[in-house]
């Protein structure tokens, strides 16, 4: 039997999820003066390790099965944690995370109904353009929660950023929609071909 070998994308898509839980641990960690700060910091390395692996992975050709399937599941771990966090701290509503969970498990679901056909559903530029507003939009709002618990600017600064923060999320929102009707749109015949198989 060949020895498999951990390749760096891999290990830096371990290296993602084991940091979810220092994330978690610092928000939660509310009472601490700098808790968000360290989440936000947290949070960006792991996101940075999500375009790395990615990087490295096709430069040097190290596209693994194990990478195919961690890759995205490491992700996804990553940001329903962040809502789920922000949810706690009303930072958003249970219907906007229910609605990006949705269309991750809708996208997956796709994937692998086209896997078993021989077809594989590369993300798109409305897919990524989710992804980095996504990723934007939960940084954002950790740096929003650090200065609002540090009183960082006074009300009105916190005032303002608040408005920024919320604009994200909307955007971050409208991209996870539309990208997820986009998917469905461009493979209608995969989920036309599981409604009435042939």
């Amino acid at each position: 039997m060949a020895k498999y070998t951990m390749n760096t994308p891999n290990k830096l898509t371990i290296l993602r999820i084991v940091m979810i839980p220092f994330f978690v641990f610092f928000f939660e960690m509310a009472s601490w003066q700098y808790s968000y700060l360290l989440a936000l910091l947290v949070f960006a390395a792991a996101s940075f390790t999500d375009w790395l692996d990615g990087y490295l992975a096709r430069k040097n050709n190290l596209v693994s099965d194990f990478g195919k399937f961690m890759d995205p599941l490491a992700d996804k771990i990553l940001v329903a944690a962040a809502m789920v966090c922000f949810v706690g701290r009303g930072m958003t509503t249970a219907p906007i995370v229910i609605t990006v969970l949705a269309r991750e498990f809708l996208v997956t679901s796709l994937r692998l109904i086209a896997a078993n056909k021989g077809v594989v559903i590369a993300a798109d530029r409305w897919g990524k353009y989710k992804t980095a507003t996504t990723m934007v939009w939960i940084c954002f709002g950790l740096f929003t929660m650090q200065a609002g618990a540090s009183g960082w600017g006074g009300d009105a600064v916190f005032v303002i950023m608040l408005s920024i923060y919320y604009l994200l999320m909307s955007l971050s929102l409208f991209f996870t929609v539309f990208s997820g009707f986009n998917y469905i749109w461009k493979n209608r015949s995969l989920l036309a071909d599981v409604v009435t198989p042939k």
